[in-house]
């Protein structure tokens, strides 16, 4: 049986619910809006039940995210790596891009995923990470020549790091995309015990001083003294002088 050739077209269709015209399509846009803002009609004698699975779902998961990154990410990870330290963590396999070479020292853990992108201005880029260095998922790496991550250093997630602008200044450099030149380019340091916050960019030639708190949402441009709390964009100093009692070997604060 055809529709005719007058019968309207699925996206017209369709379009017409969007729209609601008239009283049949304007019925069946309020029959969808409720069918897509419903939840499904579970009794609650069944939450135990429901539970049960919700706990065995995530359960499976973390096994098998555990399984992955055990017998394949981290070693394959490991052997791209210039040297890595005892008791390495990684969640996700991370991703590099360019010729970066990596150094890992010892309890490391790396949240989710990683990101380490190289320029094409230096021969040997490293990135130099210490000892007991959580990195937070969706930490970026944009290396140029050297990003070093002393110990005890705790960086939360959607982090960016770089070394230089990844851009030269030049309007007429860029628009021939040519690279950043050399002197453009300067290193990064972030010392121990410092504490990077959520979604905080730390930007070329920025040192982070020893035991200092970067705040949420902050652009770093200049470089942070030790034992202080900075936040903004341009990041400032907002409390100095933070307690700097070590407790096993980390900064409490």
């Amino acid at each position: 049986m055809s529709l005719g050739p007058d019968a309207p077209s699925m996206p017209s269709f369709l379009l017409k619910i969007r729209r609601g015209e008239g009283p049949f399509y304007g019925s069946l846009k309020r029959i969808a809006s409720r069918i897509l803002s419903s939840g499904f009609p579970l009794p609650r004698f069944l939450y135990p039940v429901g539970r049960f699975f919700f706990e065995l779902h995530h359960a499976v998961e973390m096994t098998l995210r555990w399984l992955v990154s055990y017998f394949y990410s981290e070693p394959l990870f490991r052997c791209r790596c210039e040297s890595v330290g005892k008791r390495f963590k990684v969640w996700r396999m991370p991703f590099i891009a360019g010729h970066p070479k990596i150094y890992i020292g010892d309890d490391v853990n790396f949240f989710g995923r990683i990101d380490v992108f190289t320029g094409r201005l230096f021969d040997e880029p490293r990135l130099i990470i210490g000892n007991r260095v959580d990195l937070g998922h969706q930490t970026m790496f944009i290396l140029n020549k050297e990003i070093v991550i002393e110990d005890d250093v705790n960086v939360a997630s959607n982090v960016r790091f770089m070394d230089t602008d990844a851009h030269p200044r030049d309007t007429m450099a860029r628009i021939a995309d040519l690279p950043p030149e050399p002197e453009e380019v300067k290193p990064v340091r972030v010392c121990r015990y410092a504490w990077i916050g959520h979604n905080v960019f730390i930007l070329k030639g920025v040192t982070i001083g020893e035991g200092a708190i970067v705040g949420v949402n902050s652009v770093v441009v200049s470089d942070i003294p030790p034992y202080c709390v900075a936040m903004g964009n341009p990041a400032r100093v907002v409390v100095k002088n933070i307690d700097k009692n070590i407790d096993k070997g980390r900064a409490a604060v």
